[in-house]
């Protein structure tokens, strides 16, 4: 099994329908599937789905009592028939936290364990994001990134290079700091922070001099980055306080999850792949998922890495002020052989940006 996953348990009649519901969340969790009369053979996931007929009373007390030792803030979601109100009230006497209604789909089972992550983009044409066709675009392509995760279809690649022209055109029309001042309203911290690391990551392509087919392929990983945040809990991405270490430890998920959901697409560059994997890896073999070193890092995801940091860095969060830019920047200094300092050297004017 792979440990990097959240393990979930899969409880039905049939075996045929827990491996569908496997097939669902495959990537996303390691599945253990057994029929509720074997209860005993292991021992509750954090995570659980119960899909048995809920008019057969059998076995229920011994269920109620299994889902009774599942961790702390445990899921426990039910499938019902729909419109069937006495088994909705049956799920939760024998301990459900949620239901679904027949026939189970992807999307609805991933809201249900993780929450709508389709409603952390607001309205791309809101007062709060401003009229910035940039940023709108941007927006619109982070909802597609998110939502084909989440039901499990193909991302619109034509989508995310037009919203990543946009993006290009935007910065070198209007500039970073018009770019972060507008970003940074918006009310989701997930939208904000790969709004920002696509921003910053195409404003540092112009700096240094790349042409504009690679500040798009700059866009267009920093719209991607962060895909594998559609497999965490929406609880989590937009917690407005710090994360505990067992929070942290799904964040970091993430890099993995987004790897799964586009590794096997047609027509995603290996540039892309790399970024979504290792914008979290550090030169000196400090970083995650695979703890890689500077030797294995390519330039596009050296350049993204300072992009991701300097972009958590200067974000709103309700539990903290943003960084100045200056405050930014020392950072990424202080952070030594874990960064690329050529390019970190590079990146010194942004020090001096001056953002509300």
């Amino acid at each position: 099994m792979d440990a990097t996953l959240d393990q979930i348990s899969i409880i039905s009649d049939s075996q045929c329908r827990a491996e569908d519901i496997a097939r669902h969340l495959a990537g996303m969790f390691v599945t253990q599937s057994f029929a509720r009369r074997n209860l005993a053979q292991a021992k509750p996931a954090k995570y659980t789905i119960v899909d048995i007929d809920l008019e057969d009373s059998s076995d229920f007390p011994d269920l109620r009592r299994w889902l009774e030792l599942r961790p702390k803030a445990g899921t426990a979601i039910f499938a019902v028939e729909p419109g069937v109100r006495r088994q909705v009230l049956q799920a939760y006497a024998l301990g459900a936290t949620d239901f679904v209604e027949r026939p189970l789909n992807n999307q609805a089972l991933l809201t249900a364990l993780f929450g709508d992550i389709g409603s952390l983009a607001g309205d791309p044409s809101a007062r709060s994001v401003g009229n910035s066709d940039g940023v709108s675009a941007g927006i619109g392509a982070l909802q597609n990134i998110f939502t084909s995760v989440t039901s499990g279809t193909a991302v619109d690649l034509k989508t995310i290079h037009a919203a990543g022209d946009t993006v290009v055109s935007h910065i070198e029309a209007e500039g970073l700091v018009r770019w972060i001042d507008t970003v940074r309203q918006h009310h989701s911290q997930t939208y904000q922070h790969c709004l920002l690391v696509t921003g910053v990551g195409v404003a540092f392509g112009q700096h240094l001099g790349f042409c504009s087919g690679d500040r798009q392929k700059l866009a267009f990983g920093g719209l991607l980055h962060d895909i594998g945040k559609a497999g965490v809990p929406v609880a989590i991405l937009e917690k407005p306080s710090a994360l505990t270490d067992e929070e942290m430890a799904v964040m970091k998920q993430h890099p993995l999850l987004g790897f799964e959901a586009l590794r096997a697409m047609p027509g995603i560059h290996p540039d892309m792949l790399d970024v979504v994997l290792h914008h979290h890896e550090y030169l000196d073999g400090s970083g995650y998922p695979h703890g890689l070193g500077a030797s294995e890092l390519s330039d596009i995801v050296r350049m993204m890495t300072i992009a991701d940091v300097f972009g958590a860095l200067i974000e709103r969060r309700a539990y903290k002020p943003p960084f100045s830019c200056e405050a930014a920047y020392q950072v990424l200094e202080n952070m030594g052989c874990k960064l690329d300092t050529d390019l970190v050297r590079e990146f010194r004017p942004f020090a001096r940006l001056q953002i509300m």
